[in-house]
């Protein structure tokens, strides 16, 4: 079971080209697609969930039991095997999670309401609600707003789940409990989470894309990526004000203000005088990725 992207392109009304003949295979587990905001990965993530068409290319969604599916023509179908949950989501303040979810539950086709109470209550149980799920979600906080989005997109058993930003906003203890939850969804189905934030693709994913500016840019395990960059990444602390004369000698790909001096993390296939050997992480694959495409990251 996976995803194959071929060639997806969409440009908007206002001109603006957010796909440029995207092209990914996604198996089954755990995918990450990294990110800048603006890089278009929202957009990617709306064209497979059928929210908005794309001007050019194919998405399939192969090896399912029942049999291929065109993910741009077959919308209701993929619709029926898909769970999402958008960067942003509302939810109705006076309603509480349990009435939420079994109205979800309705719309999505569960009529025998012994049914739907029971997969209603072992959802809350697993994103661990279950204990308020009499409270209305007004008053639910921000990582059990999201572990709610969870439950509802897991309604109907997909076989295909989109988490678009998830742990933006979350403290570390619920962004923790939601790694949890995400690793344990993505052992019998296709999760795809779209983030700008790499340590949430360092913890969770065995497969991943980096995307920028409309176009991927690099694709495939994480550590086999990191490996690719052993070597090559140097270091060195500088005063702010030479920031701007190293830019224009060296391949500066991320700078961090670190004890009232700027940490410069450059990119070279040979020693750079003067600069320390630095033991290549994910973020130096994801800021050399991008810096190619957009200049420096700051961080």
């Amino acid at each position: 079971m996976q995803l194959e992207i071929k060639d997806l392109a969409k440009t908007y009304s206002n001109g603006v080209r957010a796909l440029k003949g995207v092209s990914l295979t996604i198996p089954q587990g755990m995918f990450g697609l990294l990110g800048p905001n603006g890089a278009g990965k929202s957009s990617l993530m709306r064209t497979i969930a059928t929210l908005q068409e794309a001007d050019s290319g194919s998405a399939r969604f192969t090896g399912l039991p029942e049999g291929d599916l065109d993910v741009l023509t077959q919308k209701d179908a993929v619709r029926r095997l898909l769970g999402y949950l958008p960067q942003e989501f509302g939810v109705y303040p006076r309603v509480t999670a349990e009435a939420m979810l079994d109205h979800i539950a309705t719309l999505k086709g569960i009529a025998n309401s012994k049914e739907r109470k029971e997969i209603v209550q072992g959802l809350l149980q697993k994103v661990n609600l279950y204990e308020v799920r009499k409270k209305n979600l007004g008053t639910y906080s921000g990582g059990m707003k999201q572990r709610f989005g969870i439950a509802q997109a897991l309604i109907g058993s997909p076989r295909l789940i989109i988490v678009d930003e998830p742990t933006a906003g979350l403290d570390p203890a619920e962004r923790n409990r939601f790694h949890n939850l995400l690793s344990e969804i993505g052992e019998n189905t296709i999760v795809i989470l779209s983030t700008h934030i790499v340590e949430d693709v360092t913890n969770l994913c065995s497969d991943m894309a980096i995307i920028c500016l409309g176009e991927v840019v690099a694709t495939g395990n994480p550590n086999d990526l990191v490996t690719e960059l052993n070597g090559k990444v140097w270091q060195k602390s500088v005063e702010k004000s030479e920031i701007d004369t190293y830019r224009q000698t060296y391949q500066i790909i991320s700078t961090q203000l670190k004890g009232g001096k700027t940490r410069l993390h450059a990119y070279s296939e040979v020693p750079l005088l003067d600069f320390e050997p630095v033991t290549p992480d994910l973020e130096d694959v994801y800021f050399t990725r991008i810096t190619e495409r957009m200049g420096t990251v700051t961080v």
